[in-house]
């Protein structure tokens, strides 16, 4: 059973940061990625960050150069590294992660989710 667990959330002002960490377990196939998502109240859930297999990033252009998404060396653990927040960060950020098995699918997992709320 795979479960992803997030911590790191909670309420800063503006300008300010945050460090979100997903640990995985029950991994039995390979990462295709390893990422964040938010939602915002009222918005669709969208990608903030993501490392992909072979460790390409991809950053959803309103966090490029405040985010900085990283791993562990054995993808246990990813973490989001926010810095100069702002108050449209304000969500709930969801850790995501794509296994691929030998025979072809592909699975999706989420963790439950850690609010963050940026005051003005």
């Amino acid at each position: 059973q795979v479960q992803l667990v997030e911590s790191g959330g909670g309420l800063v002002q503006a300008g300010g940061s945050l460090r979100l960490s997903c640990t995985a377990s029950g991994i039995r196939f390979s990462i295709n990625a390893m990422g964040w998502y938010r939602q915002a109240p009222g918005k669709q859930r969208e990608l903030v960050a993501a490392l992909r297999s072979g460790d390409s990033t991809i950053y959803a252009t309103s966090v490029k150069g405040r985010f900085t998404i990283s791993r562990d060396n054995a993808w246990n653990t990813v973490y989001l590294q926010m810095n100069s927040l702002k108050p449209e960060d304000t969500a709930v950020y969801y850790c995501n992660v794509v296994l691929k098995s030998p025979f072809g699918p592909t699975y999706d997992y989420w963790g439950q989710g850690t609010q963050v709320t940026v005051s003005s």
